[in-house]
């Protein structure tokens, strides 16, 4: 399908050879057969994956996990720097130093100018209702950005029980009312849990990152095409998949002009306060 209206990626990442090195990626690697991680990456290639999408920007990802920094906030900043019409940065902080974590996401949004932070439950083994997160919220109510997060089963080999949508993040969004939440990777195979979330909550969403338009689950579309207008974001999750190949499927979701425009583009601009 060729698309008419502007996209924004609510998901990606520059794969940077010490990222895709790490052991917990083999089946990352697998998935796109990439038997050996060259020596460099230049951003180049990430910007004409955008380019062959028609992606006008992206929300472009940090990494922290419990062995410190996989993708640094530096590192995004620079990349954000150079191309701040392309790309968006949003930070990754210290889970188990909370308060440090704090300082970090303060000094991303004011000196930088990052539009949200974004967490793996998976990754950090523990919960979006685990108290160590809830010093971070406050921040980002505080900064008026949102929290990302990722939902539903973990892609590498840990236990997938953190992306459970209901208690954990049902508890987050209960108290912290002013938090914006984008749940990423749909929440599958808990995704009518986290519909209920964003249909419960004013501020919960939904963006669609790691899955092809094949893959969403009937009720995620019929949430789109009806109430659910207005909470469901598009990502690719890139170099996961190619923004291209999720875009190629978009007329299987049988949307109207109206709601293409929200799911690629608005809701985004919206959320993220582009």
């Amino acid at each position: 399908m060729s698309v008419s209206t502007p996209v924004i990626d609510a998901w990606i990442q520059h794969p940077t050879p010490r990222f895709l090195s790490e052991p917990m990626f083999a089946s990352l690697r697998r998935w796109l057969r990439a038997e050996h991680v060259p020596e460099e990456l230049p951003i180049e290639m990430t910007l004409a994956a955008l380019d062959s999408a028609g992606v006008e920007r992206a929300l472009l990802s940090a990494w922290w996990g419990p062995q410190g920094p996989l993708l640094g906030n530096d590192e995004v900043a620079a990349l954000v720097s150079a191309h701040p019409d392309r790309l968006v940065g949003v930070a990754a902080v210290d889970l188990f130093r909370p308060m440090d974590g704090v300082r970090e996401l303060r000094r991303c949004v004011r000196e930088h100018g990052f539009r949200a932070l974004r967490m793996l439950p998976w990754l950090w083994r523990l919960p979006p209702n685990d108290r160590r997160y809830y010093p971070l919220y406050a921040e980002c109510c505080e900064l008026g950005i949102p929290f990302c997060l990722q939902v539903g089963h973990a892609g590498p080999l840990l236990p997938s029980e953190p992306g459970r949508p209901i208690p954990y993040l049902d508890e987050v969004a209960s108290e912290f009312p002013e938090l914006v939440i984008v749940g990423g990777h749909i929440g599958y195979p808990w995704t009518e849990e986290m519909i209920s979330l964003a249909t419960k909550y004013e501020n919960v969403y939904i963006d669609t990152s790691a899955y092809k338009p094949s893959r969403y689950p009937e009720a995620l579309v019929s949430f789109m095409r009806g109430r659910g207008k207005k909470k469901v974001l598009f990502g690719s999750n890139f170099p996961m998949l190619l923004p291209a190949t999720c875009l190629a499927q978009l007329d299987r979701l049988g949307l109207d002009d109206e709601t293409t425009r929200a799911f690629l583009y608005d809701n985004a601009q919206r959320v993220f306060g582009l």
